[in-house]
């Protein structure tokens, strides 16, 4: 077990992590057990035991078929961690740092929308954990509670801004005003998500928590967006459903945008925030990285968006290895999509990515549990990753690096029972 008296715990800068296995085990001799299994099969089917139909629909929900969703997973199999022995493991830190953050470990909390139907706090018990832990929070423009809100939950915490871009650009700037005087120094955004996937439950059941005026409060607490809804004569006190329907249909609007765009944007955030970062999400080709970089982002999330947008799509931790190739050098690259564990979180940055975005787990914590669900889930995380570390044999961040993985032949070797993993 992690020793509490271990002199490294004194020197290192972020907690021992590995301690809450520990206390885990111990648990039992206080008459208690740990609250529940952080297995990702196993959390999963807790969490679809514990929500309603359509949260757990939504929640799990892929494009089409799920094959996207599943080549994530068979993308993280094929590369495989090499431990190293005798490595004095007892000075390891987990610390990281982004966009001038230092911060518990290269693991954030990926944007995710109308947490409510997961919690009835929606995201606030999340941005309250994320701060605890020293994480960085990336709240999502389809969130379901305000960002001034959300702000006052993540109090000193390290905080990001996921825009979905209207196609109304004085809403546009007054979501990006609002979280910058929120204390979100960062913007990060989603190119995949004009529009939802096709995704085959939530269709079949008419599954959209937006249109049953459910988790619009980030859209009804926005001041160019109440004028907009004077203007249509909509009242959301008394037709939430029409309110929750207009704001959604501002954000996810069906109607692309193209990278013509992007300096506008890109040039309204920098002023508004004083010359933060910009970035880009669902980058998933080298020509777009390309691109992205000519245009000088700040940075990309290498994402598929856990496999909800485009089904048959190729696996984000494949397209991750050709970035990092070709650009790596160049910019601040991110990874999101499939992430389930420890070791997941270790490969993608031995292929290459600098900061590692978790959702579902998370997800599934605040469903089973809210506020400490989130905590149990997120610190087991941790735990498991300072443990992995310590016996792996890597002292930090920066040894995690293409040599410390060995990578098999893309043979698509899983079985699809094996997807929901």
């Amino acid at each position: 077990m992690s020793d509490p008296k271990n002199p490294n715990i004194n020197q290192r800068s972020t907690p021992q992590w590995a301690l809450y296995q520990r206390e885990n085990f111990w648990k039992p001799n206080e008459g208690e057990v740990p609250i529940f299994n952080t297995d990702p099969g196993k959390l999963e089917e807790l969490a679809k035991e514990k929500l309603t139909q359509g949260g757990w629909y939504y929640a799990s929900s892929n494009a089409g078929v799920s094959w996207t969703h599943l080549a994530n997973r068979q993308a993280f199999y094929r590369h495989r961690i090499i431990p190293r022995m005798l490595v004095d493991t007892n000075t390891r830190d987990t610390c990281s740092e982004i966009f001038g953050h230092k911060v518990s470990a290269p693991i954030g909390f990926a944007p995710i929308g109308i947490n409510k139907i997961y919690h009835p706090l929606g995201e606030l018990p999340v941005a309250k954990v994320a701060k605890e832990l020293n994480l960085a929070y990336c709240l999502s423009t389809a969130g379901s509670n305000s960002i001034e809100d959300v702000a006052a939950a993540n109090g000193q915490g390290p905080r990001f801004y996921q825009l979905y871009m209207p196609h109304d650009d004085e809403l546009t700037l007054s979501l990006l005003q609002r979280a910058w005087d929120s204390g979100f120094d960062a913007c990060i955004l989603t190119l995949d998500t004009w529009q939802l996937g096709w995704r085959h439950d939530d269709v079949a059941t008419g599954n959209y928590a937006f249109y049953r005026g459910i988790g619009a409060d980030l859209g009804l607490t926005d001041p160019v967006f109440k004028k907009r809804l004077a203007e249509a004569g909509i009242d959301p006190k008394a037709d939430p459903q029409r309110a929750g329907q207009m704001w959604i249909d501002n954000v996810w609007h069906g109607r692309a945008w193209s990278w013509e765009k992007m300096p506008w944007l890109m040039k309204e955030w920098r002023r508004i925030s004083g010359g933060k970062p910009f970035c880009l999400k669902g980058i998933q080709s080298v020509e777009d990285a390309k691109k992205a970089v000519e245009l000088g982002v700040d940075g990309i999330v290498v994402s598929n968006h856990a496999g909800r947008q485009v089904d048959g799509a190729v696996a984000s931790l494949d397209a991750l290895e050709k970035i990092v190739k070709a650009v790596g050098d160049k910019t601040y690259i991110m990874y999101d999509s499939g992430v389930r564990s420890a070791s997941d979180v270790f490969k993608a940055l031995a292929l290459g990515a600098k900061f590692v975005f978790v959702g579902r787990l998370w997800v599934w914590g605040l469903s089973i549990m809210g506020e400490h669900g989130v905590r149990h889930v997120m610190r087991s995380l941790l735990s498991e990753f300072d443990i992995l570390m310590d016996v792996g044999g890597y002292r930090n961040i920066e040894e995690i690096t293409k040599e410390a993985i060995d990578s098999l032949p893309n043979s698509s070797s899983l079985m699809a029972e094996k997807s929901k993993l």
